[in-house]
């Protein structure tokens, strides 16, 4: 139908479709808001609206938790939701004020989204909410401090009191002095090679380099033969760095010179070891391997990596085995959402998990793709 159109239809079908696309988008919020008051989630075992809409529609994270925060507070904003039902306003539009709006302020900000774009909605947005932190109390500077991990991207975020930024950056930029450097190698990257330089040698009591071993242990999934192989060639899949992802032959190599590297005993089809019936608790090995396996809690939809335990699937003590086919990666809120009545959780979890709630709704768990691909070159 599309290529048959012609420019003015086009637009015309188009504009009619945007319209119906924010008038969905304003239905399924109401719903979601709703899912969030009620707490509809929990019988499914999701922790949050947010969790439970990622896992069911098989959305990304970001949307699921733009739709969430926008249901939470619909009721509160009947002119906003109103208007994005009747597709007089999109979604982004709504979500760009939905943090700042408030039952009071709501039909202004309706009025002002038909009126201007998402980037200038942002920057309306931007200004009432600082006003409304300078009408409250502020605080300091010592209880604004943070420092934030993303594993993904691998980056550190830090916001820091004004003394301690101050001695961090000159305590980083006299160890940056410190790296030799030619003149290939810019600032920010010789920064970054003194900030390692602090955390490799900071449990030595050292107050710079030193010649003793890197006390921190590195875990390396890899062929011994690429440790041991001095023929010099290269891999692209030569093993997996824990926690991180596939690395090449050099990148092992150069690890293992400068770390303690624990090797673990792997089957042919690159499992760690069973351990049957021998013993009730998963060995260091096992847990290492489980959740370079699972990556994060295996319950459908669930993201935690954090208190996180490794639990039988059949239970130990009625014949369950501790191998690595029966033990899976599961948060605590999850650990115990299957040991409850009505829940159950079958399969192999090197391959695939079943659960099934009371709700009846059946929900498959498989590896992180990566292990998957990793065992399968074995």
């Amino acid at each position: 139908m599309a290529p048959t159109l012609s420019k003015e239809q086009r637009r015309a079908r188009l504009d009619m479709l945007f319209r119906q696309r924010a008038a969905l988008d304003g239905e399924i919020v109401l719903h979601l808001g709703e899912v969030e008051r009620g707490e509809e989630y929990r019988d499914e075992g999701a922790t949050s609206t947010e969790a439970w809409t990622v896992e069911r529609f098989g959305i990304a994270v970001s949307t699921a938790r733009a739709l969430t925060r926008v249901g939470q507070k619909a009721s509160d904003l009947p002119h906003l939701v109103g208007a994005l039902s009747q597709g007089a306003v999109s979604f982004d539009k709504v979500r760009a004020v939905a943090d700042v709006a408030t039952a009071e302020s709501d039909q202004e900000l309706c009025g002002q989204a038909k009126e201007h774009s998402v980037r200038e909605l942002a920057d309306i947005a931007r200004s009432a909410g600082a006003r409304a932190r300078s009408a409250s109390r502020s605080p300091s500077e010592h209880d604004r401090r943070f420092l934030r991990f993303n594993d993904q991207c691998r980056t550190v975020t830090a916001q820091l009191p004004a003394e301690s930024y101050a001695e961090t950056r000159a305590c980083l930029q006299s160890w940056a002095n410190a790296v030799a450097a030619d003149e290939e190698t810019p600032l920010d990257q010789r920064l970054c090679d003194g900030f390692m330089g602090m955390v490799r040698f900071s449990t030595t009591g050292s107050s710079g380099p030193t010649t003793k071993g890197n006390p921190n242990l590195v875990v390396v999934h890899v062929p011994l033969a690429t440790l041991v192989d001095v023929a010099g060639q290269g891999s692209e899949l030569a093993g997996e760095l824990e926690r991180d992802g596939l690395i090449d032959t050099d990148t092992v190599r150069r690890i293992a010179c400068d770390a303690t590297v624990a090797v673990a005993v792997d089957d042919d089809v690159g499992h760690t070891m069973y351990e049957g019936r021998a013993r009730r608790f998963p060995t260091d090995a096992q847990r290492r391997e489980v959740m370079r396996r699972d990556r994060q809690c295996r319950f459908p939809g669930c993201t935690n990596v954090t208190f996180a335990d490794v639990h039988h699937i059949v239970a130990w003590k009625p014949g369950g085995r501790t191998d690595l086919e029966n033990l899976a990666l599961m948060c605590r809120f999850h650990h115990g959402v299957v040991h409850r009545n009505g829940w159950t959780m079958t399969g192999n979890a090197n391959e695939e998990l079943t659960l099934l709630g009371p709700s009846g709704r059946v929900m498959v768990s498989r590896p992180s793709p990566l292990w998957t691909r990793v065992t399968a070159r074995c």
